[in-house]
């Protein structure tokens, strides 16, 4: 095991030391929360890979082929056709508003006041703005926060597998490396590890373990003959499973801010559409891959304990030395990808979205306001939360569908109808985020938290509020459609209050 530790701790190290050279670079708003908006194709594809499989992708993917064979790709199956969507039909125009949240480019479309005071509109709803923009954000952060906790908590598993590690440790540990590299260098540095993480777990997982795990079970005719034809059904997993698969994974991927800022990292709108497009189809690939490995390992161990013990008994047990340790180091990988990717985008929202609407901030003409520090010390704060709610926390399945049930269930509308249709007011877009998250957590009060019908009938009550109390209400003024689309066709810099760097 001596090699398989001298490879993890060199994977360890070489993170820290990535988000030591991100801090180099990380000297404005922009370059910090955004990588400056200058990623290429191939860097923007491989990080955008990276963050949305994590380790619910590795080895809960793992863990459904080995429960329901091939179909068990579904779930990260419908996160890749989530990602090919918002590529292909919202990605270019949402990086042309040069926002840095999502509640942003919700105060842009129905009106905030500083959309407002740009194209000199005065007075009209501007507190009724600001606490709708609030309420998303509120939102957002309970969703990116969990997000990141159940990913840190993945972390007890792995070195548990690794070094016999005790739990609270093994998250601490794993948490602060992930912390201390997203605090020094904001999302350069996490643009940098992401892209070692995305080839640690092309070659880890898809080019050494998923051969391996085949041949070991005796190939695609052995496993056949040893398990039931349930198993090799593309819908054996069940089409409600699917469907609600779609609802919270495929959705949440077109709305999630984690999603969304990595989308305003792009360079250009066709980067982030075809290195989406890129990213997304390497998702299906995965998704197929995690099934198989657990289907092979289900031949191999019919009778393990819990199915998501399949990726590690496997890569424990199969793999030669040194090919063990690049392979966890993969399954790191996939950990630290998501909770990083979580960890900024929940810093900032909690900076951007509530903490500076709370204060009420408005900058005067010369005030310094140092806010690559502010946005360090968010990151810091909401990481220690993460860390602390993360080592409390026991059921995690629940904490993250509570949080996917409100994402999807009182953002998805406001979102989507923002950027496809004109008659949407602010009114409607605050009906909508309020009678929707209220039906969620009421109807998973009533039916069970991991219950389907939160999520649908929720989605069901946003779309008839923000229809209905949209056609009842004024249409948004004219003036803030006119900058909404100087801002879609990419013709408006960042906000005034936000300059872009002058190297760009």
């Amino acid at each position: 095991m001596a090699v398989d530790y001298t490879v993890i701790v060199v994977y360890l190290a070489g993170m820290l030391a990535m988000g030591w050279w991100g801090m180099r670079r990380a000297r404005s708003k922009s370059e910090f929360l955004v990588a400056g908006r200058r990623l290429g194709p191939a860097m923007y594809s491989g990080t955008m890979a990276a963050i949305v499989l994590g380790g619910a992708s590795t080895i809960g993917g793992v863990g459904l082929g080995y429960r329901y064979g091939l179909s068990g790709a579904w779930m990260v199956f419908t996160i890749g056709l989530g990602l090919l969507a918002l590529s292909v039909f919202f990605s270019a125009r949402i990086a042309r508003l040069k926002v840095y949240t999502v509640s942003e480019m919700l105060d842009l479309r129905y009106g905030d006041t500083r959309a407002a005071r740009s194209a000199s509109v005065e007075g009209g709803g501007g507190r009724r703005v600001g606490r709708a923009g609030l309420i998303s954000g509120v939102v957002m952060w309970a969703y990116t926060l969990m997000l990141a906790v159940t990913s840190t908590i993945a972390y007890a598993t792995i070195f548990d597998v690794l070094f016999d590690m005790n739990r609270t440790v093994a998250i601490v540990l794993g948490g602060a490396i992930v912390v201390a590299y997203s605090t020094l260098g904001g999302m350069w540095s996490i643009t940098l590890t992401d892209m070692v993480q995305f080839v640690v777990k092309t070659i880890g997982v898809l080019l050494l373990l998923l051969p391996i795990a085949v041949v070991k079970a005796g190939g695609f005719s052995e496993m056949r003959a040893k398990l039931p034809t349930s198993y090799f059904d593309p819908l054996g997993i069940g089409g409600e499973t699917i469907f609600t698969y779609v609802l919270i994974y495929t959705f949440g991927m077109l709305i999630g801010q984690d999603i969304w800022q990595r989308v305003f990292t792009a360079r250009s709108d066709r980067t982030a559409k075809w290195g989406g497009t890129g990213a997304g189809t390497y998702c299906l690939v995965y998704a197929l891959a995690g099934a198989v490995i657990g289907t092979a390992a289900k031949v191999l161990y019919p009778k393990l304990g819990s199915p998501d013990d399949a990726f590690a008994t496997i890569v424990k047990d199969e793999l030669p030395v040194g090919v063990r340790g690049l392979v966890l180091a993969a399954a790191l990988a996939a950990v630290m990808s998501t909770s990083s990717g979580a960890l900024i985008a929940c810093a900032t929202v909690a900076n951007n979205d509530i903490w500076s609407r709370l204060r009420g901030v408005v900058r005067r003409g010369g005030e310094e306001h140092d806010e690559v520090k502010g946005n360090r010390v968010f990151i810091l704060i909401m990481g220690v939360a993460v860390i602390g709610t993360a080592i409390a926390l026991n059921n995690v399945v629940e904490a993250l569908t509570v949080a996917y049930n409100l994402l999807v269930g009182g953002l998805l509308v406001p979102i989507l109808g923002g950027l496809l249709w004109k008659r949407g007011t602010v009114q409607g877009a605050l009906a909508s985020v309020l009678v929707g998250g209220l039906a969620v957590i009421g109807l998973m009060a009533g039916y069970g938290i991991l219950a389907n019908e939160p999520v649908y009938y929720g989605l069901l009550a946003s779309l008839a509020a923000y229809a209905v109390v949209s056609l009842a209400t004024r249409p948004t003024d004219e003036a803030v459609l006119t900058v909404w689309r100087e801002r879609l066709a990419g013709r408006s810099p960042e906000l005034e209050s936000e300059p872009v760097p002058a190297h760009q």
